[in-house]
């Protein structure tokens, strides 16, 4: 029995709707919802550069005049950095000079280095006790080095860092650090210039991206200030934590950087000059260069066990039956304990570094402190105390590479110092461009530079393999984000919407009375129907679309059968597109105005050459995969001779 020409279109609409994406707004009019008698022209929305074909109107970067408005935000934002590790570090003195000397007083101080009993073991759990009960009571986000917190607000938190956080955390970890925790102080200056940075933003009209950039204009300028590295905090805002490579935010990240770095003769003490002074390394010989990688692979061998006793450590107190509030008391026991064994390895301890950089330090006191070190920081850091990672890795890879240079025969042992320290930091942060000019900033030794980066690449290549993800994106993952730390080009804005449109195209008169259109979607061919269909004038200019949908409407609604498309689309709201204009725009459009079919026009005459559908979108990607996993010979050679591949001249 033949079926009833709606009954085709019904179905066919409700199969439509089962397997389409649903729309959340409708922004642009159907043709069901123009009004019969309307003899208008339709609207059409086309891309902006519409007004001028032909013109090329792309950039290299897109970036606006708003960067002049963000460059005078972060000079503020630098300034503030600024201040907030000069604070902090006083903050530190204080806790210390009050928990290991009785004398209230900020003056620079750290850990008494011998006489420690074991009631000096007390001080470390007090203090991380009171860190425990301030996470709990206060927030829990001050829990950890920092970074990572700083990472998870710049993805999944709008850059919005809560007011409490800006002073809960640069307390606490003072408190932790200053009653002997092994940790740094630039994590938590980073965390408290990025947390100052995004409530400065939040004051003003900004979006997300916008507020990112004064968030990591924030942490840049703690780092800068605390080492005296305005370069290396530029590639670590980079690498780290802008997930983008965009003038807008490079430009105002690294004016912030600036700001601090000029600032911080003027507050820190005697920090005129390198933080690590050296002398100048002298070359190595290419052997001592692949011991340098030798080195650099050990360093990330290292890198690798210390992320996971981190996490192990982490695992182990998750396991307890009591609250968390209660873990970094029993953190502190450790640290305590650690202390007695070896005071050297409490508190920032970059006397520990500097002696390591100057061969200071005899084998046996590298050995104790690396041992040490790693342990109580690693079991500190993953009971979530407060504090910093980045001088604990500092300290712990100049002494691997310390202990390196005692047993090979080539260079001194501060050379091999400064590659540890580097390797290390790059391979367990995965930064390996900030470490390398981190380094040479810290020290001033530019002699160093080349055995410096081979330790860095090899150590960033062997974590890499040998870790799905670093110490910072571990705990970010734990908590149920991914964290792509790879910058790739976006095949979207390198594409043409010429090269994955539909052509030639099917279209339908603007002549077309309603009747034969509905025919023409419920006839039994009707499966091989499209969804939808532009509608052309006589010199094949666009005037509208037809989809199934409306057809369904007008046959439930009656419309008059004899009554043409041109009256129906009249006052039709069109998205078009632009054959040579990028994928990437056409998308964002198709996103805005939710719409699954675009016409794509000829710029100069606007005559419908395409049409663009969201599975054409999926294309791209296609292509992306492909660059990536198709492998070709273009060259063969066969039988020792060079042949050129057919067609080639």
């Amino acid at each position: 029995m033949r079926k009833n020409p709606l009954y085709n279109v019904v179905t066919r609409y409700m199969w439509d709707c089962h397997f389409s994406p649903v729309p959340v707004q409708k922004v642009f009019l159907m043709p069901s919802d123009a009004s019969p008698a309307a003899t208008s022209r339709s609207n059409l929305h086309p891309p902006p550069n519409a007004k001028h074909a032909g013109e090329d109107y792309l950039r290299d970067f897109s970036t606006d005049r708003r960067l002049f408005l963000l460059t005078g935000m972060a000079v503020v934002v630098g300034i503030a950095g600024a201040l907030a590790a000069w604070a902090l570090y006083h903050l530190i003195s204080l806790v210390t000079n009050i928990a290991y000397y009785g004398s209230f007083s900020a003056a620079q101080a750290s850990p008494p280095s011998h006489g420690l009993g074991w009631t000096s073991v007390l001080i470390p759990v007090a203090g991380c006790l009171i860190v425990g009960l301030m996470a709990r009571f206060g927030s829990e986000k001050i829990r950890g080095h920092g970074i990572p917190e700083a990472m998870e607000a710049i993805l999944i938190g709008g850059s919005r860092i809560q007011p409490r956080v800006a002073v809960l955390k640069p307390l606490s970890s003072a408190i932790s650090i200053g009653t002997g925790g092994p940790f740094g102080a630039e994590g938590p200056i980073i965390m408290t210039g990025g947390a100052f940075g995004s409530l400065f933003a939040q004051l003003f009209s900004l979006s997300s991206s916008e507020r990112k950039t004064l968030l990591v204009a924030g942490a840049a300028a703690g780092m800068s200030a605390t080492f005296g590295t305005p370069v290396a905090a530029m590639l670590l805002a980079v690498e780290l934590l802008l997930f983008e490579w965009k003038p807008r935010s490079f430009v105002p990240v690294a004016v912030a950087s600036l700001i601090a770095a000029a600032l911080r003769p003027y507050l820190m003490a005697g920090a005129g000059g390198a933080l690590f002074p050296m002398a100048q390394s002298l070359p190595l010989a290419p052997l001592a260069l692949l011991l340098a990688a030798v080195l650099g692979i050990l360093a990330g061998l290292a890198s690798g066990l210390l992320t996971q006793m981190v996490y192990a450590a982490e695992d182990a107190f998750l396991r307890l039956p009591i609250h968390w509030m209660w873990w970094p008391a029993m953190g502190g026991l450790v640290i305590g304990i650690g202390g007695v064994i070896d005071p050297h390895a409490l508190g920032v301890g970059y006397y520990n570094i500097a002696a390591l950089l100057a061969h200071h330090m005899t084998t046996g006191e590298a050995v104790r402190l690396l041992v040490v070190k790693a342990i109580i920081w690693s079991v500190a850091l993953g009971s979530g105390t407060s504090g910093g990672v980045l001088a604990p890795l500092l300290m712990m890879g100049g002494a691997l590479g310390a202990l390196f240079g005692a047993v090979v025969p080539f260079g001194d042992q501060s050379t091999w110092a400064l590659i540890g320290t580097a390797a290390i930091m790059g391979g367990t942060m995965r930064s390996p461009l900030t470490a390398i000019v981190f380094a040479l900033e810290l020290t001033h030794n530019i002699g160093g530079l080349v055995p410096v980066a081979v330790g860095c690449v090899m150590a960033h290549a062997t974590t890499v393999l040998l870790l799905r993800r670093s110490i910072l994106t571990e705990k970010v993952a734990r908590r149920g984000y991914h964290v792509l730390r790879e910058y790739i080009t976006d095949p979207f804005e390198t594409m043409r919407v010429s090269d994955i449109m539909a052509r030639p195209v099917d279209t339908l008169p603007v002549d077309m009375r309603i009747g034969d259109v509905v025919k023409f979607f419920t006839a039994d061919s009707s499966a091989e129907r499209h969804k939808s269909y532009p509608v052309v004038d006589a010199d094949g200019r666009i005037a509208g679309i037809v989809s199934r949908s409306d057809v369904l409407r007008w046959a439930v609604d009656g419309w008059p059968s004899g009554q043409v498309l041109s009256d129906v689309v009249a006052e039709q709201e069109l998205t078009v597109g632009y054959d040579d204009e990028l994928v990437g725009l056409l998308a964002d459009r198709m996103a805005t105005a939710d719409v699954s079919r675009v016409p794509i026009l000829r710029q100069g005459d606007r005559k419908v050459v395409g049409l663009v559908a969201r599975r054409d979108l999926l294309r791209v990607r296609v292509f992306g995969v492909q660059s990536e996993n198709k492998r070709e010979v273009m060259i063969p050679l066969r039988g020792g001779k060079l042949r050129p591949r057919a067609g080639s001249d």
